[in-house]
């Protein structure tokens, strides 16, 4: 993913045109941030996507490179663009547009390219931002391969399979992701003990924000809510 994002006071309401502050081109993607994040720890770390054959490609495969990734199960689609994401930030708030493009083409013929560097892994991290059936997949040789699991179910889904829970050793998701595969409003979660970690065996948790519940290790009700503030900084 590509990241395209402008800054500005606040964000516009629904066909209104403002004025921003600033604008950048970044490298962008749930999963791609965390494997480059996991690199500048000092863990191996290895990519498997499907880029366009663009500038926005290259320039994503060069940054990898740079930052340590192993990139040989990286795949080029020529046809397809690499995936652009409009965002429009201000005070920690967003609004993101994302198109496919080339990362939904990622398919079961490439994970099973890749079974030998998912069969060595120790940790795999999927989210939405590809095909849900092969994040599923991949989520199914991780399990094979006794790797523990990490899902991200973002862009949010309504109709999420259940098979993503029972997979995911940790299930990482934001306030909205929480109320679209509970459906539950979780401002009222301390009300609704019971109904919001029904979803996932282990962890539903705000990921940077306000919120953070554990749920109890049999995974029927709310154990405890923390809030708490996080300075957001754009770099």
């Amino acid at each position: 993913m590509t990241d395209l994002v402008s800054q500005a006071p606040r964000l516009p309401k629904a066909g209104e045109t403002i004025h921003g502050h600033k604008f950048f081109i970044g490298f962008g993607g749930k999963g791609a941030n965390q494997c480059v994040q996991a690199a500048r720890l000092g863990v191996k770390t290895a990519m498997i996507c499907k880029v366009g054959k663009d500038y926005f490609g290259d320039s994503h495969i060069r940054n990898f490179k740079d930052n340590g990734v192993h990139t040989g199960k990286v795949c080029f689609y020529r046809p397809k663009w690499t995936n652009p994401i409009a965002q429009k930030v201000e005070a920690g708030e967003n609004a993101i547009v994302i198109v496919g493009g080339a990362n939904m083409l990622l398919g079961p013929e490439e994970l099973h390219r890749a079974v030998p560097v998912i069969s060595r892994a120790k940790v795999l991290v999927c989210q939405l931002e590809i095909s849900p059936n092969t994040s599923l997949e991949a989520l199914r040789m991780a399990k094979q391969h006794k790797a523990k699991t990490i899902f991200n179910p973002a862009p949010a889904m309504t109709d999420l399979d259940p098979e993503f829970y029972r997979l995911s050793d940790v299930f990482c998701c934001n306030e909205s992701e929480v109320m679209n595969v509970t459906h539950v409003n979780i401002y009222g979660i301390v009300t609704q003990p019971g109904c919001v970690v029904n979803a996932a065996p282990y962890w539903l948790m705000r990921v940077a924000g306000k919120r953070l519940s554990q749920s109890e290790r049999a995974g029927r009700s709310a154990a405890g809510l923390v809030r708490f503030h996080v300075d957001v900084h754009v770099f």
